[in-house]
């Protein structure tokens, strides 16, 4: 557990295993915390690097940060990734990390090795999700300011979640979501991202994308039309909300199909 300063922040990270990287970038409100149990199977993979990114939990929060975007997230992960000596990696990228991690691949593709997109939150790819996303951002915007940044991050994961599953969250997790609240509102201040479809279109990187049966549906409906977009895309749909398992069989199977095979590795498989 270490920190490293990249683009002008100090990022907290975590280092397991060894062998093929495999760099793990978390959704919005979140930090290296929210992997629980599954880096220890990711580890058994490769070398996994779970990190906070910039204003999260343990890393660095610029003063003020009232607006980020997803390139300038990419271009954090693209500064870390060399200096652990940790490129090419196998990126998995949860919602608004996946966002990040395809953004990544757009504009630094010599960094990727494969990638894992769980459930990523590309709103803009089609016009119901973007008018879906524009009425979430007003409404946690909206909660924020009649009841204070905490009141609007907790308006986004219920938003996200379900009422269900915000309240199922474990304990320390709501509490880094609400100690998070400025990050949340400074990343949905900055937009989604809009990607280049004309590079998607020519991508001959290993893609595999991950929806939830039980989340909101505009996040299936964007990534159905990912899938589409990117050469030999594999998409594969699991039950369950959201947080999607980082360690599941589908993702299990998609790292031992592009591991490295002249890197070692743990034999604890699970």
């Amino acid at each position: 557990m270490s920190e490293l300063r990249v683009k002008g922040v100090a990022l907290y990270y975590e280092e397991h295993g060894a062998g093929t990287p495999i760099l793990c970038i978390h959704g919005t409100g979140s930090s290296a915390k929210v992997w629980g149990s599954a880096v220890d199977k990711l580890a058994g993979r490769g070398r996994t690097i779970a990190y906070d990114r910039r204003g999260c939990t343990r890393s660095e929060r610029p003063d003020p940060y009232e607006l980020t975007s997803v390139e300038e997230h990419a271009d954090d992960a693209a500064a870390l990734l060399p200096e652990l000596h940790a490129a090419p990696a196998i990126v998995i990228g949860r919602s608004y990390g996946g966002e990040i991690a395809l953004n990544l691949l757009e504009r630094y593709p010599g960094f990727v090795r494969a990638l894992v997109l769980l459930e990523p939150a590309i709103l803009t790819l089609t016009a119901e999700a973007h008018s879906w996303e524009g009425a979430l951002v007003d409404n946690v915007l909206l909660a924020a300011g009649s009841g204070g940044p905490q009141a609007g991050a907790e308006c986004f994961y219920r938003e996200i979640l379900g009422a269900h599953g915000w309240a199922a969250l474990p304990d320390e997790l709501r509490t880094m979501v609400l100690d998070n609240a400025p990050a949340i509102l400074a990343e949905l201040k900055g937009g989604s991202s809009r990607p280049n479809e004309g590079i998607l279109t020519q991508l001959h990187k290993p893609v595999l994308i991950v929806s939830s049966a039980e989340s909101p549906p505009p996040f299936r409906a964007v990534d159905e039309v990912l899938a589409d977009l990117i050469p030999g895309a594999v998409h594969e749909i699991v039950e369950g909300g959201h947080l999607i398992d980082a360690a599941g069989p589908k993702v299990l199977r998609f790292l031992d199909e592009h591991m490295d095979a002249t890197e070692p590795r743990r034999d604890n498989r699970a």
